[in-house]
């Protein structure tokens, strides 16, 4: 555990609960450091006596989450940052509730995980549904494209993705979803969807998968002369990405919410770099970085660590982050849209609006 100490007071404890193991294990790292650096920044909070971060494991599977979520409750976190997978946040979320614990997911981007009326959780990325329409908006109107094939890896979030997909490209009219292929989570080779796709000659190979199979299947699909546009989604939105597939990755297409250009944001940059030792920082630090820095400006504004004041807290007002403006609604959702990113010369480029209809 990690701990900043201050003069006397109560404590508060945050949790993480990300996947430290496992082929998503970078992601979950990048969460749990966001975390503690948020906890570097912003202790030590005034009527607190110490805040403490607590490290869980959930492997993006529902019942190691489940376990991990349980072992953070017992452990006595008032808030708890997590999960990354919808699959993991999912499940974990009924323990939590029911422990009366603050949940805020920097990750997770199923639509229903805020549907259930659960006033202690929140999520910081934009849903599924506002993904799926971005990527749509754009396919129709920017590419002109008529023909889709969709990849997925049967998991919560991928499944909501494609599913949101066929729903706009339906209310569009003009896109056709001509195939549909599922992968299974860890897989490496890709060869045969990939060659079966090519077959099928879509204007478009949509991509919702996680990384590092994201890398991996750009990589196998210039292999094989895929003559298609590719795109995909937040998940693959990782510097992981361009360094793994390296050229393969150039003309990709990815939606990821544009984040703000403001000394607070480069000042964490510069931190993390240095606290972690790293060149490039993994997306979900900042929205891990700035679950923690609500959650602690939070519970410093009403003095409390009890999860029905610190939500109306936390709700109540508008908080300022590296990844924007954070403001929750209701159901614990932020109005954050996506853009759409090009990589090009191995960087992500921010390339068409969906909102505006224009170019950036």
């Amino acid at each position: 555990a990690f701990g900043i100490g201050t003069a006397a007071g109560k404590d508060l404890k945050i949790g993480t609960l990300s996947p430290l193991t496992g082929p998503y294990a970078q992601d979950g790292t990048d969460i749990k450091q966001g975390v503690i650096t948020a906890v570097e920044v912003f202790s030590p909070l005034e009527g607190f006596e110490d805040v403490e971060v607590l490290p869980g494991d959930s492997a993006c599977d529902g019942g190691k989450a489940t376990m991990a979520a349980n072992k953070l409750i017992n452990s006595g976190v008032n808030v708890v940052v997590g999960a990354y997978c919808s699959s993991a946040t999912e499940p974990a979320q009924i323990p939590l509730m029911d422990a009366g614990v603050v949940q805020i997911t920097p990750g997770s981007t199923a639509e229903r995980l805020t549907h259930k009326g659960y006033d202690h959780f929140f999520r910081m990325p934009p849903r599924d549904d506002v993904q799926a329409w971005s990527t749509v908006e754009f396919l129709a109107k920017k590419q002109g494209a008529k023909t889709i094939a969709l990849i997925d890896d049967k998991q919560t979030y991928t499944v909501g993705l494609t599913d949101n997909i066929k729903k706009f490209a339906e209310k569009n009219g003009s896109l056709e979803i001509v195939a549909h292929e599922h992968i299974t989570p860890g897989d490496s080779d890709f060869t045969a969807v990939l060659t079966k796709l090519k077959r099928v000659a879509p204007d478009v190979i949509y991509m919702a998968v996680y990384q590092p199979e994201g890398s991996k299947m750009i990589q196998q699909a210039r292999k094989l002369d895929v003559d298609a546009i590719f795109m995909t989604e937040d998940a693959v939105y990782h510097p992981k990405f361009l360094e793994v597939a390296g050229d393969a990755a150039e003309g990709v297409y990815l939606t990821f919410a544009k984040a703000p250009d403001t000394p607070e944001r480069k000042a964490f940059e510069e931190l993390y770099k240095k606290k972690w030792n790293v060149d490039s920082i993994g997306s979900y630090a900042y929205y891990a970085y700035d679950a923690a820095m609500v959650a602690m400006k939070a519970a410093e504004k009403c003095g409390c660590t009890d999860a029905d004041t610190l939500s109306k807290t936390i709700r109540g007002n508008t908080w300022e982050g590296v990844s924007g403006e954070i403001k929750f609604d209701e159901k614990g959702d932020r109005e954050l849209a996506h853009i759409v990113w090009i990589v090009k010369d191995n960087e992500f480029v921010p390339y068409w609006d969906p909102i505006t209809g224009k170019d950036l």
